[in-house]
């Protein structure tokens, strides 16, 4: 999560908030510098690494290597790639406009500008692929699978509807439009094994969940209904059985991802029993706004966080053998919470919240 493109002028001197590929550490970039933190121990944000002076915007860690992708606010246009254990550098690029964002994955490293995308090989930081005049895409939208094996990007297909180009940074070649909105995306998520893909639009009231590299409608989940919101980010769980969904409210939904049950003989008969499954056989053609209304699920658990109406990003991660969410809040803390383990799902419970360490300065926010 980049708060200082995002944000415009980010609040106090937190900059960007970011979890590696598979949630077991977050860094976090401010106008001093950076610190990456473990998530082994739900009871201890412990440091790993801090460095000091730098503004830095954007940081991204590669799994539990000691690479770092960083982008400073004073240069935008140039990437350093970094060992932080060792102290050094291994490289820097400079692209021709600002970087929004930064992914990556033991294969690649994704560059995204605002009208272009630039691939690595991330095993000599050669260009291997530049994608150009992308639909505009100010806030560097976009997602990299962590799987390496199915190494797929998400980005913007349209700067007017929700449509999702699925790149193949492995062939580089386009694969499939996914046709999942209607207003502009402002979220995608990949699961681990990069099969499925998460979206969300500006409305912010349905997320969809389609099949990659072919891009099938598998899952439609309601968020809301009454108000239109503005959806921060979208994490799969490790096994791809839950999907988070933050936003600028209030409120964190998890959903489900399992099949509705096919009926059987013992449904009721008579009329109510072949309008139910009329309408399910139905949803095969019927237009994906029609078809979504019959289809579409609830959350299964839910939190509600202390501070509304700030920049969040959301993981849903194993710590010490349990499944927790992790919220991380532009209000300078990292909020840990329970899931329930029953199948009625319900309300998560704070298990415990961390604040950032005072020593990069972000006690001021």
């Amino acid at each position: 999560m980049n708060l200082a493109r995002v944000e415009g002028e980010p609040t106090g001197v937190l900059y960007s908030v970011n979890f590696n590929q598979d949630c077991t550490s977050v860094v976090v970039g401010t106008k001093n510098g950076f610190t990456l933190y473990s998530l082994a121990n739900v009871d201890k944000l412990e440091p790993i690494h801090r460095c000091a002076g730098e503004d830095v915007c954007i940081v991204e860690r590669l799994f539990s290597s000691s690479l770092l992708a960083i982008v400073n606010l004073s240069s935008p246009r140039k990437l350093k790639v970094c060992h932080f254990k060792k102290g050094t550098e291994i490289c820097n690029y400079s692209y021709p406009n600002s970087i929004l964002s930064i992914k990556l994955n033991r294969m690649r490293l994704v560059v995204c500008l605002e009208d272009s995308l630039y691939i690595h090989n991330i095993k000599d930081m050669k260009v291997m692929h530049t994608i150009k005049d992308t639909p505009k895409n100010n806030n560097g939208l976009c997602a990299l699978s962590p799987n390496s094996d199915n190494s797929y990007l998400a980005y913007p297909g349209s700067s007017q509807s929700g449509e999702i180009q699925i790149f193949d940074t492995l062939n580089l070649r386009a694969v499939t439009m996914i046709s999942a909105h209607q207003s502009p995306c402002v979220a995608f998520a990949f699961n681990a094994s990069g099969t499925k893909l998460g979206s969300a639009s500006e409305k912010g009231t349905v997320i969809r969940v389609y099949s990659v590299p072919d891009g099938q409608r598998l899952f439609v989940f309601r968020r809301g209904v009454k108000r239109c919101v503005s959806i921060n980010s979208l994490a799969f769980s490790h096994d791809s059985m839950l999907l988070c969904a933050s936003s600028n409210t209030e409120t964190v939904h998890i959903f489900k991802l399992e099949e509705q049950e096919e009926a059987t003989q013992e449904e009721p008969a008579g009329w109510m029993g072949y309008f139910g499954r009329a309408l399910m056989s139905s949803t095969n053609y019927l237009p994906s706004q029609v078809a979504d209304v019959f289809t579409q699920g609830r959350s299964f658990a839910t939190v509600r966080l202390p501070n509304p109406g700030l920049r969040n990003i959301c993981a849903l991660a194993i710590i010490s053998k349990t499944l927790r969410l992790l919220v991380a809040c532009a209000d300078g803390y990292l909020y840990v919470y329970d899931v329930p383990s029953n199948e009625q799902g319900g309300n998560c419970n704070l298990v415990k919240q961390h604040r950032y360490s005072s020593r990069v300065g972000l006690d001021t926010i």
